[in-house]
């Protein structure tokens, strides 16, 4: 009987920065589409992840979105970056409604390379799955959180050390926590062998 080894992909930590921002940029649009943010006509599908994803089509949005991703993508690079937030808050009341949290976490990879950098071994495969598994738990988050019932906008929170370059159009945030009553689940976690992205999301539970 012939077997084979599964092939381990050497991951650098650009790779892994890459795999990290390119997640957390569907899960956004995963969120703003099932908590209808956006209009659902504003997204197209894509398959990724093995899954049919869904993307805004809004310009303005696209653009505020490439914009986050690519200081994350700098910020991770500079391994200055502590967590992902996003917040959901009612348009006339301001009260914040739901907090989305992806907490970025360096690993103990397998080794360094030339510059120092992590480098850590793990299928891409393997990286897929778990992340598709995160993913449905955002499609299905629908069946546990509370219908928001007014209109709501959102805002991305960045958490990095306190020696992170921050560039002048980003400015100070409080943490926009939920005022009271609230619950949390917890979301499943993926690990590209040198940074492991643990979710979370709060919401203000209903008062009946």
């Amino acid at each position: 009987m012939a077997t084979a080894q599964a092939t381990k992909n050497t991951i650098t930590l650009k790779g892994s920065t890459a795999i990290v921002t390119e997640f957390f940029g569907y899960a956004v649009n995963s969120i703003l589409y099932q908590r209808g943010i956006y209009p659902p006509e504003s997204f197209e599908r894509k398959n990724k992840y093995g899954l049919g994803m869904l993307v805004t089509t809004d310009e303005q949005l696209k653009a505020y979105l490439v914009n986050v991703l690519q200081q994350i993508n700098d910020w991770m690079l500079q391994k200055t970056l502590q967590k992902l937030v996003l917040v959901v808050t009612a348009v006339g009341s301001h009260e914040v409604l739901e907090r989305w949290v992806f907490d970025i976490v360096q690993e103990d990879a397998n080794g360094v390379d030339e510059r120092g950098d992590a480098v850590g071994e793990k299928s891409d495969k393997e990286i897929q799955t778990e992340i598709s598994a995160i993913i449905r738990q955002i499609t299905a988050s629908v069946t546990f959180l509370p219908l928001l019932e007014e209109q709501c906008t959102f805002d991305l929170l960045v958490y990095t050390n306190d020696d992170a370059e921050v560039p002048t159009q980003w400015e100070e945030s409080d943490a926009r926590y939920i005022a009271d009553n609230a619950e949390q689940v917890k979301l499943r976690s993926f690990s590209t062998s040198v940074h492991k992205v643990e979710g979370l999301v709060s919401y203000k539970a209903s008062e009946d």
